[in-house]
C-alpha cells in the first residue's frame, strides 16, 4: 500500500466522520503474510470454519481437502509446509514432531481446559505439539426417529455400511474393530493395542483376533451386502441424505460418529442415537467406554500470527464461537453446548465416563494404513466367498499377521501419545 493511498483513506474516513457517518477500515500491510492453514473441512463446514477464522483478527488462507495427508506430505517434502495443520492423525503428527518439524504449543493454550484423553502429554520430550480444536463422539449407533432398535445384537441387513472415502477408504471398518475391542476387552487392552505398549504381538492377541472374527462373521451373513459396502461411499451419494436416510439396502442402523449428522443434511433432526455396545456382534449390553476422536491443530512455523491464531482458536471464547457457529463439539471443558436432546447426549458422553481416543488415529501412519487395508481385504474376501457359493467367513489370522509385520517394523518415537484412555 503506497503512502499516497494511505493518506487518501484517512481523508475519506475524516470526511465520513464529519458527515456523521461511521466506517471501519481494516487494511493488510504488504509485509504481513496470511497464515496458511491446511485442514480436512470442506463444503459447508469449511465455509463455517473460514467464517470463524475471519472473526479471530488474523489474516489467513485456508485449504480444506479430503486428501489432507497426501497434500501435507507433498508440501513438507517441497519445503513449503502450511503454518498450521488441523488433522485427526496424532500418530502422523508425532512423526513430524520427531523429525523436529513441529513447534511446541506449551504456552499457546490452557491445558487445564482440556482433560484426558484430549490433553495427551508427551513427557519424554517435555512439550505438547497439538491441541484439539474439534471433538466427535464414536461408539454410538444412529437410527431414524421412531425406529429405536432393540437392545440386542443386530443382523447385517440392519446395518448401513460404506467403506469408501476420498482420502482413506476403509476407516469405517477400523471404527467397527476398535469399538468391538473396546466393548469386549475394556480400556486397558484397547490402550496397549493402540499404543503397542509394551511392544508385543497385539494384533495377534485374543482381544483383537476375536473382535475381528466377530466382524467377519457379521459380514458373512450376506456376501452381497459386504460387496456393496466395499463399493459404497460412507457419506452416501452426493445428493442424498446419507446412507441412513436414502434407503440404502433397506438398512436402519448406522455405526458412525457424531459427525454423521452432516451427512444427513435436512434429515439430521430425525436422527437419534444409542450406545453401540448392545448392538455389536456378541454385545452384552455393557458400555465399557466411548471411543472419541478429535481434529488437532499443530504448528509448522515460527510465525507470530500463526501462534496468535492457534491461541485464539483453542481458547474458551474461540471454541465457544466455533461450537455455536457450526454446531460442532469441543474438547474444551468450559465450552457449553446448546441444542436439542441429541446434542446434549453427545456433549455429555464426550465429557463423562471412560473415553478412549480413536486407536487408528494414534497409530504410526504405516500401521494405520495397513489397518485400513486389512478391513477392506476382509470385506473383499467375504464378497469373494459369496461368489463361489456358500459364504465362509475369512480366516483373519493371515490378515492380522500382515498388519503385525508392519507394526514390528516401526521404531518407537519420543513424541507419540503416552495415554489413549481416560478412566473418568
Amino acid at each position: 500500500m503506497t503512502r499516497r493511498f494511505k493518506v487518501l483513506i484517512i481523508l475519506v474516513v475524516m470526511l465520513l466522520v464529519a458527515a456523521g457517518g461511521t466506517v471501519v477500515v481494516w487494511a493488510q500491510h504488504d509485509d504481513r503474510q496470511p497464515v496458511t492453514i491446511l485442514g480436512t473441512w470442506t463444503g459447508n463446514q469449511g465455509e463455517q470454519f473460514e467464517k470463524l477464522l475471519r472473526g479471530l483478527g488474523v489474516p489467513f488462507r485456508y485449504q480444506g481437502t479430503a486428501a489432507q495427508r497426501e497434500v501435507l506430505l507433498s508440501k513438507v517434502q517441497s519445503g513449503e509446509p502450511p503454518d498450521i495443520v488441523i488433522m485427526p492423525g496424532l500418530g502422523e503428527l508425532a512423526e513430524y514432531a520427531d523429525q523436529h518439524r513441529l513447534k511446541p504449543l506449551d504456552d499457546l493454550y490452557k491445558p487445564e481446559q482440556y482433560g484426558a484423553p484430549w490433553n495427551a502429554a508427551t513427557p519424554q520430550s517435555g512439550h505438547v505439539y497439538w491441541v484439539p480444536v474439534k471433538a466427535d463422539l464414536k461408539s454410538i449407533v444412529w437410527y431414524r426417529e421412531g425406529g429405536k432398535p432393540a437392545g440386542s445384537p443386530a443382523p447385517l441387513k440392519d446395518w448401513c455400511i460404506g467403506m469408501g472415502d476420498d482420502g482413506a477408504s476403509g476407516w469405517p471398518g477400523t471404527d467397527w474393530i476398535e469399538d468391538l475391542v473396546l466393548q469386549r476387552a475394556g480400556t486397558q487392552a484397547y490402550e496397549k493395542w493402540a499404543l503397542n505398549s509394551p511392544r508385543g504381538k497385539w494384533w495377534l492377541s485374543e482381544p483383537v483376533r476375536s473382535a475381528w472374527q466377530a466382524w467377519a462373521d457379521l459380514l458373512g451373513q450376506d456376501p452381497a451386502a459386504a460387496r456393496h459396502a466395499l463399493l459404497t461411499d460412507h457419506r452416501g451419494d452426493p445428493d442424498s441424505h446419507g446412507l441412513l436416510f436414502d434407503g440404502w439396502h433397506g438398512c436402519s442402523l448406522e455405526h458412525q460418529g457424531s459427525f454423521a449428522r452432516s451427512f444427513y443434511k435436512g434429515e439430521a433432526d430425525r436422527a437419534r442415537l444409542v450406545d453401540s455396545a448392545p448392538l455389536l456382534p456378541g454385545g452384552g449390553g455393557r458400555v465399557r467406554a466411548h471411543e472419541v476422536t478429535g481434529d488437532f491443530a499443530a504448528l509448522f512455523s515460527d510465525s507470530t500470527d500463526a501462534e496468535t491464531l492457534i491461541k485464539r482458536l483453542a481458547s474458551k471464547n474461540g471454541q465457544q464461537q466455533w461450537a455455536d457457529l457450526a454446531d460442532v463439539f469441543s474438547a474444551n471443558r468450559q465450552v457449553r453446548t446448546e441444542g436439542h436432546a441429541v446434542e446434549s447426549e453427545i456433549a455429555r458422553r464426550l465429557r463423562e465416563g471412560p473415553r478412549c481416543l480413536d486407536a487408528s488415529d494414534v497409530m504410526a501412519p504405516a500401521v494405520r494404513d495397513a489397518f485400513y487395508e486389512a478391513t477392506l481385504l476382509t470385506l473383499a474376501q467375504v464378497a469373494d466367498t459369496g461368489k463361489k457359493g456358500a459364504a465362509k467367513p475369512p480366516d483373519v489370522e493371515p490378515i492380522l499377521a500382515n498388519v503385525q509385520k508392519v507394526q514390528d517394523a516401526q521404531s518407537p518415537g519420543d513424541t507419540a501419545p503416552r495415554t489413549v484412555c481416560s478412566t473418568r
